[in-house]
């Protein structure tokens, strides 16, 4: 590709989706930052990187650290990133998705790509049959009544996005009970085996959402005059 400005566009670039298999957190996040890169110089296309982590806590840069439990007993180790938002937990059994975008393409909309990345999430779990997902009234993520299942976190460089979200797929969620997740008291977790009854890969839960990804992502796109 050329290092043409990226936009605008007449229609969205391709959505190029990597399927990463379990992967260190520092190793994603270098990968990020390369991805990053060579995007905001129009060498790649949009990407979409699905994967699993070993586990560990992740919270953005803020000085209110009260949504980690005794941080000097946590299990796994505490990596501050530059997204927004309290502690979360990665680790296996947990679908990652992380997306390199040039919003320039999409309206320099945050707010409107953060419901895009929800509404993805929302489309593939009533088609599995969890009928109530969906969103809480100022909160951002994936909820089935009170029940959290997906959070989003994303960062933002020169209108080129990077992190994502995070859709619990198994049903052991024990590494979400040294945290308080998403800074959210009293908030319970939930997963796509729990709400569905039935067994997943986490690599099968990225096949089957990353077309509604690609369909979402799409419709936000600003046709050129």
């Amino acid at each position: 590709m050329s290092n043409s400005p990226s936009f605008p566009f007449s229609s969205p670039p391709p959505l190029a989706s990597r399927w990463l298999g379990r992967i260190g957190y520092g190793k994603a996040l270098e990968l990020q930052e390369s991805l990053v890169a060579q995007r905001q110089a129009g060498e790649i296309d949009d990407t979409l990187l699905l994967l699993e982590h070993d586990p560990v806590y992740t919270i953005g840069r803020t000085r209110d650290r009260s949504s980690l439990k005794q941080t000097e007993a946590l299990p796994h180790p505490v990596i501050e990133i530059n997204r927004g938002g309290q502690a979360t937990y990665h680790g296996p059994g947990q679908l990652v998705g992380y997306l390199i975008l040039d919003l320039h393409a999409y309206g320099c909309d945050l707010h409107r790509y953060l419901r895009a990345l929800e509404e993805a999430m929302i489309v593939f779990l009533k088609r599995e049959g969890v009928e109530k997902a969906g969103r809480r009234e100022g909160l951002t993520g994936v909820w089935i009544e009170n029940r959290k299942i997906a959070s989003i976190g994303v960062g933002v460089r020169k209108w080129v996005t990077m992190h994502g979200f995070a859709l619990n797929v198994s049903r052991d969620l024990t590494g979400f009970e040294s945290i308080v997740p998403c800074g959210i008291a009293d908030v319970e977790m939930t997963s796509v085996e729990r709400e569905t009854g039935r067994a997943w890969t986490v690599e099968a839960v990225g096949e089957a959402l990353k077309d509604d990804l690609s369909r979402e992502i799409g419709a936000l796109a600003v046709p050129v005059a």
